[in-house]
C-alpha cells in the first residue's frame, strides 16, 4: 500500500531501497522556504542498520502489511531463543538480538506475537508491561521533595529502573517494557 511521506507514523513497516525498514521516530517540519518534510529515522528489521530519511509529501512509499501470530516464549539457550506456535505447537528458534533491549523482560510461559514477513518472523512483541521482582534498592535521602524523587533500582532480570522512595527490597512492580519505567506496584 503507498502512503505520502506525510503520512508516516511511528511502527510503520516500510519497504525502503529493497529492504524492510521499522520507523523509530518521525519529525514534522515546515521550513519558512521550500516545502514542509518528513525527517524519518527508521531501523532495518533484516540486518539492523539505522538510517534517516528525509520524506517530502510529494513522495510516496510502500508501507508493508505484516502478519502477526501468537506465540509463548518457552526457554533461552545461549543466544537462541525458542517460541512455540499457540495453534499448531510447533517449536522456532530465534536470535536473541531480533528483540534488542526488550529480551531481558522474557520471562518463560510468557505470551508474545511475532511480525511475519512472507512467513518469515522479522519481530517479537512483548507485552507492553510485566511484573517483576526488585532485587536491590537504594536507601531514601532524607529531605528529598516526596513529589517528584526517584530513586534507582535493580529487578530480578538485572535492568535498573526508577521508582518512587516507599519501594524497597523484595517488591514485586509492574515496568513498562519498552520505555523501561516503574508503572506502578503489582
Amino acid at each position: 500500500m503507498k502512503i505520502s511521506g506525510v503520512d508516516i507514523r511511528p511502527g510503520n513497516i516500510l519497504e525502503y531501497e529493497n529492504g524492510l525498514w521499522k520507523v523509530a521516530k518521525i519529525q514534522h517540519t515546515q521550513p519558512g522556504k521550500g516545502g514542509a518534510y518528513m525527517q524519518v529515522e527508521m531501523k532495518n528489521l533484516i540486518d539492523g542498520r539505522k538510517t534517516n530519511v528525509r520524506f517530502r509529501s510529494a513522495d510516496t512509499v510502500e508501507k508493508v502489511r505484516l502478519d502477526t501470530k501468537d506465540f509463548q516464549f518457552l526457554f533461552a539457550d545461549g543466544e537462541m531463543l525458542t517460541f512455540m506456535d499457540k495453534e499448531n505447537y510447533e517449536q522456532i528458534m530465534l536470535p536473541t538480538d531480533l528483540l534488542g533491549d526488550a529480551a531481558a523482560f522474557l520471562q518463560d510461559g510468557m505470551d508474545v506475537m511475532l511480525e511475519l514477513y512472507e512467513e518469515k518472523p522479522i519481530s517479537v512483541q512483548l507485552p507492553d508491561q510485566v511484573e517483576a521482582e526488585i532485587v536491590e534498592a537504594d536507601a531514601v535521602v532524607k529531605g528529598q521533595t516526596a513529589s517528584s524523587s526517584y530513586k534507582p533500582a535493580v529487578l530480578d532480570n538485572g535492568v535498573r529502573v526508577m521508582v518512587p522512595p516507599h519501594i524497597e527490597s523484595g517488591t514485586r512492580i509492574v515496568v513498562d517494557v519498552y520505555e523501561r519505567t516503574y508503572v506502578g506496584k503489582a
